[in-house]
């Protein structure tokens, strides 16, 4: 039987009868949206990797109490939203970072001239200089910001993920486009060309901070396609505000990121789960 084909809603039914093929090929579906939320989410490849994991297996093990009464990508994005609204701090949270933190932590890197100029380790820095920004968002404003501004939700749909009311979402967009489009036309060269921050510049730093590893890249590596590729949606309230900065988290890489299906039998045969 060739599962890659089937909707979702038939992969579910077979699954719920037990089809561990039907469950690898929805898992692997949808896996790379979950990957790439967390990873804008807590910055830290390996942190979103075991913060996938932890989704999907949620999902799988509670997937017999879904009755189809919404899409099951809505009802899997609630999961992960209330997820990582709920997970322990990351490092950057637990840095409790502010903007004004960001803007003296990059200040005080000086700009220098990488030996060789690779254009992939300019880019790890870009990505993970932008992604870092995020992290001064609280959560809701940040998953408002990634689930509406990046990956192009409807606001009925990312307020069902995150439980408020569109008007709400819309709220929480408002104010997260506004304090990193401020940060970024202040700080960032990709949005504003009189500012002196440059990622070519900052590369070399981020390496000796340990921010950037080019043999543990985190943002680069595995690129299947970009956001904008992926999410062509873009939402009414993204009108009326300059548009720049949010386009650098749109055409940010859209990774594979880690293959759960391929762990997960074994998981859920040791967890007691081996049957849905």
């Amino acid at each position: 039987m060739d599962t890659n084909h089937m909707t979702d809603e038939a992969l579910i039914n077979h699954a719920q009868g037990g089809d561990m093929d039907a469950l690898d090929t929805l898992v692997r579906r949808h896996q790379s949206w979950v990957f790439n939320l967390a990873l804008r989410m807590v910055w830290r490849r390996e942190v979103a990797e075991d913060a996938t994991q932890e989704i999907l297996i949620k999902a799988v093990t509670h997937l017999g109490s879904f009755e189809g009464r919404s899409k099951f990508s809505t009802w899997l994005h609630r999961i992960a939203v209330n997820h990582l609204l709920n997970v322990r701090n990351s490092e950057m949270e637990e840095k409790a970072m502010t903007f004004t933190d960001m803007a003296e932590s990059l200040d005080s890197i000086p700009d220098e001239a990488l030996p060789v100029e690779t254009q992939v380790l300019v880019q790890e820095a870009k990505l993970g200089c932008i992604t870092a920004m995020l992290m001064c968002l609280d959560r809701r404003q940040r998953l408002a910001f990634i689930l509406g501004e990046v990956f192009g939700e409807t606001s009925e749909t990312a307020a069902a993920a995150l439980d408020v009311t569109p008007a709400n979402f819309r709220q929480l967009l408002s104010r997260a486009r506004q304090d990193l489009f401020q940060f970024m036309n202040d700080k960032c060269g990709l949005v504003n060309t009189a500012n002196p921050c440059r990622c070519a510049r900052k590369a070399r730093g981020f390496m000796r901070e340990g921010w950037l590893d080019p043999a543990n890249l985190q943002f680069s590596k595995d690129r299947i396609t970009s956001v904008r590729q992926q999410a062509t949606v873009q939402l009414d309230e993204l009108q009326g505000l300059d548009r720049q900065h949010a386009e650098l988290y749109r055409e940010q890489p859209m990774l594979a990121g880690p293959d759960i299906a391929s762990s997960l039998r074994d998981i859920l045969a040791r967890s007691g789960f081996d049957r849905i």
